[in-house]
């Protein structure tokens, strides 16, 4: 299946100038959906890509708007994103026999590719994905918090324990 902002890159046809890529409407909508978001207003990636050796190292930043849900309130957050890029995508290695493989620090951020493209657009919307922040919390957090999970009486931390001693347990 192919990746809602996908974008190859072929090896061939890799050139000095800086790159930009965007995504549509309709791949923004995708990307809200598969992130669990309200919306992708926008996004795009400016880089510059350098070949080195087989490696190709992608470098530049990363843009985005988004809509998403307070995760206290439930009110929405308008939020803008931007982040550097700092990608290295790499010639798919075979997998190894063993079961158990140890990686060493410069593996770990490595993006393996399959013949001569890489798929830049994912990597864009995984760093996306990377870059919202999950716990993000509007101006009425503070007043939901206050209020709690049963209202003025009970609130703070163990809120939702101090209301498990008013239910009666089950007879046997």
């Amino acid at each position: 299946m192919r990746p809602e902002f996908s974008r190859l890159i072929d090896l061939r046809q890799l050139g000095e100038a800086p790159q930009r890529i965007g995504a549509t409407r309709e791949e923004c909508a995708a990307l809200a959906a598969r992130f669990e978001l309200i919306s992708v207003v926008r996004l795009d990636a400016s880089v510059t890509i350098v070949q080195e050796d087989a490696a190709i190292l992608v470098t530049g930043r990363l843009r985005a708007e988004v809509v998403q849900s307070c995760a206290i309130s439930g009110e929405l957050l308008a939020v803008q994103i931007d982040e550097p890029l700092a990608l290295r995508f790499v010639p798919a290695r075979p997998a190894p026999a063993v079961e158990e493989i140890e990686l060493a620090g410069e593996g770990l951020d490595e993006i393996e590719f399959l013949g001569s493209a890489f798929d830049l657009g994912e990597a864009v919307a995984q760093s996306l994905a990377l870059a919202i922040d999950p716990y993000a919390t509007g101006p009425q957090a503070e007043k939901v918090r206050a209020a709690g999970l049963f209202g003025d009486e009970v609130a703070g931390p163990f809120a939702a324990l101090a209301g498990l001693k008013t239910v009666p347990s089950p007879q046997t």
